[in-house]
């Protein structure tokens, strides 16, 4: 007796299991829910439109600088100065397709908040957003074709914690920003963000029930003639003449109702087939060492 008899079972076994593992590998890949990415929307307070002009204080007294920020940090990129928000409010402003971030650090306008001027942005936020440069000597903006004041838009994301108006900006001349504000205003409503779910296309189905007029449905072919109107029987008649005419002459007709197999399908079949071929092939080699035994 061959001594790799003890061999074969473990190959008939391994061709066994690979196609069941590529039977199990389709369908679980036929049955996986499709992922999907859901984005947590911003947090938004306050929206709102105003003027706004620029300053760099650094305590230097250079350009009208008046000493350090109110909030008690050095002076830095992104420090705007509000007449009325609380300090350490944070949010953005946009102008035009230029976005920048900001936190109150500072208390201003003053004298031009009463004309309207609601924000001052600090010098090197205000150079990026018009296109200039920020002049370290002067402290002053260049290059942006003199521009001193921009209308921006702007979002609160945060409050402040200390005294000011959680409102739309007043004058620093009405001391808003001297006092605790107890009833911030209302965030503006936000459109609800909707979960979108991806749903598998359902497999395609056999119609069921006798044929309707008009174009077949059934896969098999034209539906029975006795099922049919007069004149669609009669279009039916000349249908099936065509088509052996057409054959001969070497032209495809088209299945309209063919449907091409899923990828999935395919795996499914694939491993049903590894499998069935691994089980014939092991039962003719036990067969034939069974039958080398008998001689």
């Amino acid at each position: 007796m061959n001594v790799s008899f003890g061999l074969r079972p473990n190959r008939l076994l391994a061709s066994t299991l690979l196609g069941f593992v590529l039977t199990a590998g389709a369908a679980i890949g036929a049955g996986a829910p499709a992922a999907h990415a859901e984005d947590s929307p911003e947090k938004v307070l306050l929206q709102g439109s105003t003027k706004a002009s620029y300053f760099w204080d650094d305590a230097s007294g250079r350009a009208g600088d008046t000493g350090l920020p109110a909030i008690g940090k050095p002076m830095t990129k992104g420090m705007f100065a509000s007449p009325s928000w609380p300090l350490g409010t944070e949010g953005y402003v946009t102008f035009g397709d230029r976005k920048a971030e900001f936190f109150i650090g500072d208390r201003g306008p003053g004298v031009p908040s009463n004309n309207g001027i609601m924000l001052d942005i600090d010098a090197k936020t205000f150079a990026d957003l018009t296109g200039g440069t920020f002049n370290p000597t002067t402290l002053m903006v260049v290059g942006n074709g003199g521009r001193g004041h921009i209308n921006v838009e702007y979002t609160i994301t945060k409050w402040g914690k200390g005294p000011g108006k959680k409102n739309y900006p007043v004058a620093f001349s009405t001391g808003a920003w001297s006092k605790h504000d107890r009833n911030p205003v209302d965030p503006p409503e936000q459109e609800e963000t909707r979960e979108l779910k991806v749903v598998p296309p359902k497999p395609a189905r056999k119609p069921e029930g006798p044929a309707v007029t008009g174009s077949p449905l059934s896969v098999a072919g034209t539906a029975p003639y006795h099922q049919l109107p007069a004149a669609d029987a009669a279009q039916a008649n000349r249908d099936a003449a065509v088509r052996p005419a057409a054959a001969k002459s070497g032209r495809t007709v088209a299945a309209a109702d063919t449907v091409a197999p899923a990828p999935a399908n395919l795996a499914l079949l694939a491993g049903l087939g590894a499998a069935g071929a691994g089980l014939l092939v092991g039962r003719n080699r036990v067969r034939r060492l069974l039958s080398d035994d008998s001689a």
